[in-house]
């Protein structure tokens, strides 16, 4: 029957659920045993990780003489931890205890259904072009187009393709503007996400579904479409057996994004024009300066009833990304879902960074969902990065959604997204765990 549980699945997240029990009681069993000397691992280990965060903070804010010390703080806590806990006999039991717990976890969520795939966004039917247009950089993600073949498997199922000039200098969206003049049915790129975002602008502006080659280095929007970023060469079964899934596309002033917007102290150190040169050493030398907001606009940002004042970085996502999970600022569960996601962080001493970090209400922390946000500076232009370019916009800014603009053509056959993980809940586990019979 239709909705019916699998007995199967359900027998196998039983066994799940009580191998998490099983090894969530054994450490804290160990615990026990330990008797007071647990006490002093607990201790050393929290002391320890407070003041490895503190001194990454430090680290990032500070410059000269107290830099290295506190990157020398970083460095010997964790160290430190473990003299103590090899000095007291303990170094066996901490580890056998993390090796326990993470294993718990990871049992827990299986049981609790995390990892099964989904979509996120409804499919639907839709027919093989007929005259497909591909943009693709030869440049991006190291040069997959050429170590996949890209343009000639593409060309090969009907596809014109166009290499943009090593050089630069091309203007992506015109040649999208007049491929669609042409008469092209689907527009596609093979690029990182700033190439897929313009010229997804223009796909929704024709009515046209638009194809995903992850051939950049991140690709975060393939990953959330649910496409095997490490396999460009299936994607193009879009082609031939695909689906269509009809999803949002943000807006910063006027141009689109399929990812996200950021304000503030990373959208100031990637327009410097160092930071293309040397990354590393750009971040060391203007990190401190954004940070303690000597450097970069006064930000305010409002979304909806709220306010923020003075944040040092903002973060304006097309739907909301997990904040939850491991997965972390790297996957959002909808792209259909018709808002924004609006992430701010505020925090000015090493105790706020180490509370920002370790505790998940965090009043540094503002986590919100709008359907607009408009970021106010004290400046008449603002750097914001717009799925990684830099770019400077006049102030104040407005971020929007466009529910359902872009239609996206992917292959019937693709990986899909992995749920959340849900919150470990015990009790749940528990009567799983001690449930008995056929299901």
């Amino acid at each position: 029957m239709d909705g019916a549980p699998d007995p199967h699945e359900t027998i196998r997240r039983r066994r799940f659920a009580r191998l998490a029990i099983a090894a969530a009681g054994t450490g804290i069993l160990l615990l026990v045993i330990a008797g007071p000397r647990s006490l002093l691992l607990l201790g050393v280990g929290a002391a320890a990780l407070l003041a490895f965060v503190m001194g990454l903070w430090w680290t990032a804010a500070r410059r000269g003489p107290v830099r290295i010390l506190a990157a020398g703080l970083a460095v010997a806590a964790p160290v430190a931890a473990i003299v103590l806990y090899t000095a007291a006999g303990l170094l066996w039991l901490v580890l056998l205890c993390l090796v326990l717990w993470a294993g718990a976890a990871s049992a827990g969520w299986t049981a609790l259904g995390a990892g099964s795939p989904s979509t996120t966004a409804r499919e639907h039917p839709a027919a093989p072009p007929s005259r497909p247009y591909l943009i693709m950089n030869p440049r991006s993600g190291g040069g997959k187009v050429g170590e996949f073949g890209l343009r000639e498997k593409a060309e090969a199922l009907g596809a014109r393709v166009v290499l943009l000039d090593p050089d630069g200098g091309q203007d992506v969206a015109a040649l999208a503007r007049r491929a669609a003049a042409d008469g092209a049915d689907l527009l596609g790129v093979a690029g990182g996400d700033g190439t897929q975002a313009l010229v997804a602008d223009i796909a929704a502006a024709h009515g046209l579904p638009f194809m995903v080659l992850p051939a950049g280095t991140r690709n975060h929007f393939a990953l959330d479409l649910g496409l095997d970023r490490d396999d460009p060469v299936a994607c193009l079964n879009a082609l031939t057996d695909g689906v269509e899934l009809r999803v949002d596309l943000g807006r910063v002033g006027d141009r689109a994004f399929v990812n996200n917007a950021s304000f503030g102290a990373y959208a100031t150190i990637v327009r410097s024009r160092a930071y293309r040169d040397d990354k590393i050493r750009t971040i060391l030398r203007l990190l401190p300066d954004a940070l303690s907001r000597h450097t970069g606009p006064h930000l305010r940002v409002h979304a909806g009833g709220d306010t923020i004042d003075a944040p040092q970085a903002v973060l304006v996502s097309n739907n909301p990304y997990r904040v939850g999970d491991s997965a972390g600022l790297g996957r959002r569960d909808r792209l259909d879902g018709g808002v924004l996601g609006l992430l701010g962080v505020k925090v000015d001493t090493a105790a706020q960074a180490a509370d920002l970090l370790l505790a998940p209400d965090s009043p540094g922390l503002t986590l919100l969902t709008t359907h607009e946000a408009v970021i106010e500076a004290d400046t008449p232009e603002v750097s914001v990065g717009v799925d990684g370019e830099a770019l400077a916009l006049p102030a104040p800014v407005r971020c929007a959604i466009e529910p359902g603009a872009l239609r996206v053509r992917v292959p019937r056959r693709r990986p899909g997204v992995p749920r959340a993980k849900p919150r470990l809940d015990w009790r749940r586990l528990y009567a799983m765990a001690t449930t008995t019979g056929r299901p």
